[in-house]
Parts: structure tokens; C-alpha cells; sequence
């Protein structure tokens, strides 16, 4: 299996097919293996890309996370470029992974040609969220298809990888509280937002969430575009494979 070093680390990542690179990066407990059912749809036209970060999937196990968690992970992505002389490449974030994304585009952006950020809070995090988020995840480790779900990403020890996830998750809403460490204003790259109106994780809290936040976020950026899926759940990219990876390949080729 082929592995970068980040900070004495080893990263996984693969690479499957041929022509324009689109880099994949994947959400919070979940690792690569999250994209195994969509990448056929990109590998027809594009390099695809996937990376498990620091403490998840294949890549070497963490003690505990960095609690700026989706900036860390914009820098193995930025190192990962770098190392591999990539230029120019498309970015796909889902849920956490967006955050990366974003921040991968605001921090290198000699790097990045596009982006596309799907289902993801924002610019800060979601305090709904993240004041249920120990008790979510201590049942979570009690339900069948949450159990199948963080084994199929990590396989043994995911107990660890969700119970770092959470502590990182609430010691940054503590500590930090926002996820970008450049100004939007500041972002180069065309950007696309995604999302569903059924997304579970905001549609309870307000149904037009995604659009009026990210609504905010593309009139601080000054460009970029919204799409959000009338159905499916969290992340759209995923509940919305096939009609995804139209849209995304539409707005990469324009």
C-alpha cells in the first residue's frame, strides 16, 4: 500500500485511473472507504485521488487528534501535493472533508484549480451539534449500522477513532471555534457548494440552513455557486451519488 510521511507519519492515499486530478477527502469517523461506491463514476475522466488522514482508515493511528483537526488536515493535504508535485487539482470535500477542502484552498492556492465543499456547517461550528455530540456518540457505539459503519472505515480499534474525533470536536468549539484560519474574502479557486434539504444533521435545527449559510460564505468569497438536492441525507454526495458526480463534473469541465 502506498503511503506519504507527514510529521514522521505514515498517510495512506491511492490513486486510480488517469487524466485531471480530483482529490476526495473524506469526513469526520469516516476514512477512504467512504468514496468506494462513487469513485467509478470520476475514474473514467479523472485521476482520482483518495486519502485516509492521520488517525483514521489505513494511515498510522493517533494517540489523541490536534484539536484545529480539519486545519492539520489541510497541511498533510498541501504536504501530499507538494511531495507528489500536484498542481492544479480539484478538490471534493464531504462533510468534514469540506472543511479541508476550504482550508487546502485558502492556504495553498497555487495547488488548486477547483472546489466543491458538500455538506458542512459552515464557518463555525454548529452549537447543536456539538453540545450533544459525547452522548450522540457514546449510543452510537450501540447501534448496529453506526458500529457497521465506523468498523467498515477503520476496521479494529474504531472506538478510538470515534472517541478522539468527539474530544477533538469539543475541545475546538471550546478553544478555537472556527474553522478557517484566512478570511473567506481571501479564497482564489471557483467554488461549489453542496448540499441536501434533508440533510439530518441541520434540517431539524432550520430548513433553509445551507442556503442562508452558505449564502453568507459565497458573499464574503465574492464568487461560487450554491446546489443543493431537494431529498437525501447526510452528505449529499453520497445520497446523491449519481446526480452528483453529473453536477461535479459539469462544474469541473466548465
Amino acid at each position: 500500500m502506498p503511503f506519504f510521511n507527514y510529521k514522521n507519519k505514515k498517510v495512506y492515499y491511492e490513486e486510480i485511473g488517469t487524466g485531471k486530478p480530483v482529490l476526495l477527502l473524506h469526513g469526520n469517523t469516516a476514512s477512504s472507504n467512504m468514496f468506494l461506491d462513487v469513485i467509478e463514476s470520476y475514474t473514467l475522466n479523472y485521476k482520482v485521488i483518495l486519502i485516509d488522514f492521520l488517525g483514521h482508515g489505513k494511515s498510522d493511528r493517533l494517540e489523541e487528534f490536534p484539536i484545529d483537526l480539519w486545519f492539520d488536515e489541510a497541511q498533510q493535504v498541501i504536504s501530499f501535493l507538494k511531495e507528489k508535485k500536484y498542481n492544479n487539482v480539484n478538490l471534493i470535500g464531504s462533510s468534514g472533508g469540506a472543511l479541508v477542502a476550504i482550508n487546502v484552498a485558502l492556504e495553498a492556492p497555487q495547488l488548486v484549480d477547483k472546489v466543491i465543499a458538500d455538506s458542512f456547517e459552515g464557518e463555525n461550528p454548529l452549537k447543536e451539534f456539538t453540545k450533544n455530540i459525547i452522548k450522540g456518540r457514546q449510543l452510537s457505539k450501540y447501534d448496529e449500522n453506526a458500529k457497521m459503519f465506523y468498523n467498515y472505515m477503520h476496521g479494529d480499534g474504531w472506538e478510538n477513532v470515534v472517541d478522539n474525533d468527539t474530544k477533538s470536536i469539543v475541545e475546538h468549539d471550546r478553544t478555537i471555534g472556527k474553522f478557517f484560519h484566512k478570511p473567506l474574502e481571501t479564497l482564489k479557486p471557483q467554488i461549489l457548494l453542496t448540499g441536501s434539504k434533508e440533510d439530518e444533521f441541520v434540517c431539524s435545527i432550520n430548513p433553509n440552513y445551507f442556503q442562508d449559510i452558505y449564502g453568507e460564505m459565497l458573499r464574503k468569497i465574492g464568487h461560487g455557486e450554491i446546489y443543493l438536492f431537494e431529498s437525501g441525507g447526510h452528505p449529499a454526495m453520497i445520497s446523491n451519488k449519481n446526480e452528483f458526480a453529473q453536477l461535479s463534473k459539469r462544474f469541473f469541465e466548465e
